[in-house]
């Protein structure tokens, strides 16, 4: 999939129908920027029901503290 967007007189750039279909991204969603070498990662920002349950099974307790670092 090679789209392109041009950036606008204000800044703004529109996502390719094709990349916004491909992905299920509606509008209203917000993205992170983030600086990769000489280009930009874009890329969604997680909701929290979508981060629900991410930690499944992970134990509170024996996990690595600053205390252990040197």
């Amino acid at each position: 999939m090679a789209e392109t967007a041009t950036l606008s007189s204000k800044f703004q750039i529109s996502i390719p129908k094709a990349v916004r279909t491909a992905h299920h991204w509606e509008a209203g969603l917000t993205f992170a920027f983030i600086p990769k070498g000489t280009g930009v990662l874009l890329t969604p920002v997680p909701t929290r029901a979508e981060l629900k349950g991410l930690a499944k099974g992970a134990k509170p307790t024996d996990y690595r503290d600053r205390s252990d670092r040197f």
